[in-house]
């Protein structure tokens, strides 16, 4: 197997479907949220305006060169309200 197809393989269906997202895409992502001992889950089904990796910041007492980053949705929702939506492991994202 080449490093290529490697990498790929390795890759879950979510980063796939992030890197391919398009301006207008319908998406779904829904989440877990965890706080304490509880857990939820959260859809949200909107119109992709943009996707984004921004560094974040909450790592503040690392090291200059040491950068953490987040990919990120911004979603156009149906009733025209936009939210940013973070990637993380637990998220699934599907095409509405």
């Amino acid at each position: 197997m080449t490093a290529q197809r490697t990498e790929t393989a390795l890759r879950t269906e979510t980063e796939q479907l992030f890197d391919a997202l398009a301006t207008g895409d319908r998406v779904e992502v829904e989440q877990t949220v965890t706080v304490g001992s509880q857990s939820w889950t959260t859809t949200s089904t909107g119109k992709v305006v943009r996707t984004q990796r921004r560094r974040q910041g909450l790592h503040e007492q690392r090291n200059d060169d040491d950068r953490v980053f987040v990919d990120a949705i911004v979603l156009e929702l149906p009733d025209g309200e936009r939210t940013t939506l973070t990637i993380d492991p637990r998220t699934k994202l599907r095409r509405a």
